[in-house]
């Protein structure tokens, strides 16, 4: 999948230390993936949350990459460099928000990879975005957030679409594109898993409303 598999993850090492640079390297090919769902008034601000997230990453990165060679690095630095502010504050906010919409990504994907649908109407992908935001996004937005993604489902491309579009306009067979979605998941979930873990081991999650 031209999109997906442009530039892959790092196998997740042993330790589950994520690398910093090679995790950028490859999350920064992904924004263009919520141009693949239209409706730009809900997503377009997604893809841009996710871009800038990459980028104050990635300044915290290039300021000193040997000290922040991986993101616990970065997190155990900013701990101890901003005290009472943190987690809400630097990188760490920034890997907090980057992570929920790469959630996103990987969930919706996973659900259609895994042929979840509504039989009624197969080739939408509705069934399978709402669980994504059900999962990562929903309980983060308040009221009118979630009412515009709520409304933006029936504006979603069709699936076959959206394959498409993955494919950067390439006509491939359904099953082929699946497939090249499962070799994505398989290297992206287990450093995502990684992620989530290691904030959940420092205390760095945040509950609050955008």
């Amino acid at each position: 999948m031209a999109l997906l598999l442009e530039h892959e993850f790092k196998p997740l090492p042993a330790d589950k230390q994520v690398e910093t640079l090679p995790f950028l390297e490859a999350v920064a090919h992904l924004p263009p993936f919520f141009d693949c769902l239209g409706t730009p008034i809900v997503y377009s601000p997604v893809k841009a949350d996710l871009t800038g997230n990459i980028k104050k990453i990635r300044a915290v990165y290039d300021s000193n990459p040997a000290k922040f060679k991986t993101l616990q690095n970065i997190l155990e630095a900013e701990k101890e460099m901003h005290g009472s502010a943190w987690p809400k504050t630097g990188a760490t906010l920034a890997l907090m928000w980057l992570k929920r919409g790469l959630k996103f990504m990987l969930v919706l994907l996973q659900s259609i990879s895994d042929g979840e649908r509504d039989e009624e109407h197969p080739n939408l992908i509705r069934v399978n975005a709402m669980k994504a935001y059900e999962i990562a996004l929903k309980k983060y937005h308040g009221w009118m957030l979630q009412k515009l993604f709520m409304g933006s489902v029936y504006a979603l491309p069709y699936k076959s679409d959206l394959l498409k579009a993955l494919e950067k306009g390439k006509e491939v067979k359904e099953e082929e594109s699946i497939e090249k979605i499962h070799q994505f998941l398989s290297r992206a979930t287990p450093i995502l898993d990684a992620i989530y873990e290691m904030y959940t081991k420092m205390n760095a999650e945040l509950s609050y409303k955008a």
